[in-house]
């Protein structure tokens, strides 16, 4: 059973919080590189609490420091950029990328004030059309080279939800709960015409997080087929799926990034990457993004479609949910194990050490090819044991 301590110490987000240092070792998706343009270099954001500005400046870089400016707490979010940063537009002081004070235009020219003043300033790389930060302290880990982020035999786009109103926990628990899709997602989900509840499923911890294997059609003695894809430790989920209503239909493989905005909200941000024999594209290239509305004119949830299902379930659980309430069985084995893992990195960083997944730069790798299987849609092949 959790304990309200226990959730409360896996569901916060802030930097004073063990669940907020954890999530701060990790490179997080602070905002796709199209939502910033030319016309519109800064955008607003809100990452693991933190409210914060990300922006492009003149030269092309990318920096993501504090939103209030520490002279008079103006938004940076209506500064202008120029070639070395970000510019306060109430009194012109000037930032760059690491936070750091380079220009206060009514100080003295011999002063040394602006040495003296300290703004949160992250580290931005860019990467399959996503901007990834690292918000936690020391030298920043090497940023996975996840598959769809790098490859380049093919289509790359961005899917962009409503903001959701949940904790994130809801999200990734969702990950390693494999027995939802017949009763959640049910036709939608290329179940084909299995007309019984009938699966198996397997987690395997491994170096990125946990292996989720769903093997269905197997009461009958026979092998069944194999549904295989990881979490990526902790708020990545790799998916692949089969695009219907199209001839021969396509192959789209994604990461899906959930992003603790703050204890409450999550944003949502899909990659998707559809292989192609004439379509290129760099692993470096900003790429387009589109909205997915959550909900009709109405109001109402757009339960036709299966990422607006998953976000159903997870918003009507709660802005966060109360697993000091809930009656776990034997078919939430992976969430139980994810818990595990989420208790046990938290020690590990409260220690001091890195946690699962963290390697150093000069350990980059520079793919990251992960072991996805759908036999019901012809993406991979199980190697059975005999």
């Amino acid at each position: 059973m959790v304990t309200r301590e226990d959730n409360d110490v896996m569901t916060r987000v802030d930097a004073a919080s063990p669940g907020g240092q954890l999530l701060r070792r990790y490179w997080q998706p602070g905002a796709a590189a199209s939502e910033l343009t030319d016309e519109k270099p800064i955008k607003a954001v809100k990452v693991l609490g933190e409210k914060l500005v990300v922006y492009r400046d003149t030269s092309g870089n990318y920096g993501l420091v504090g939103e209030q400016c520490p002279h008079r707490s103006a938004s940076l979010a209506y500064g202008r950029v120029d070639a070395e940063g970000i510019r306060c537009p109430y009194h012109g002081w000037k930032f760059n990328g690491a936070g750091r004070c380079i220009e206060q235009p009514a100080e003295p020219k011999n002063s040394n004030y602006k040495d003296e003043i300290e703004h949160p300033g992250y580290p931005v790389q860019k990467l399959g059309g996503m901007l990834f930060a690292y918000m936690g302290p020391g030298e920043a880990p090497a940023l996975p080279r996840w598959d769809v982020l790098a490859w380049e035999h093919g289509r790359r786009w961005i899917v962009k939800q409503d903001l959701l109103a949940c904790n994130w926990l809801q999200c990734m628990e969702n990950s390693v709960d494999p027995s939802h899709l017949y009763w959640l997602h049910g036709a939608t989900a290329h179940l084909g015409k299995m007309g019984e509840y009938d699966e198996k499923h397997d987690f395997i911890p491994f170096e990125h997080g946990i292996m989720k294997r769903r093997t269905t059609g197997v009461s009958g003695g026979g092998q069944g087929e194999v549904d295989q894809h990881p979490l990526l430790f902790p708020n990545i989920l790799r998916h692949v799926l089969k695009t219907k209503n199209v001839k021969d239909g396509k192959v789209r493989h994604n990461l899906q990034f959930r992003l603790p905005v703050d204890d409450t909200h999550t944003q949502v941000y899909v990659v998707f990457f559809e292989p192609s024999d004439t379509e290129r594209t760099g692993a470096d290239a900003t790429v387009s993004m589109e909205h997915l509305a959550m909900r009709d004119a109405e109001g109402n949830y757009r339960l036709d479609q299966v990422l607006i299902q998953d976000a159903m379930a997870w918003e009507t659980q709660g802005p966060v949910m109360d697993r000091s309430r809930e009656h776990l069985g034997t078919g939430d084995k992976g969430i139980v194990i994810f818990r595990k893992m989420l208790r046990e990195q938290i020690e590990q960083v409260r220690r001091g050490a890195a946690p699962l997944g963290c390697v150093p730069k000069e350990k980059e790798r520079p793919l990251i090819e992960l072991d996805v299987i759908n036999e019901r849609i012809g993406v991979g092949v199980h190697k059975r044991v005999a």
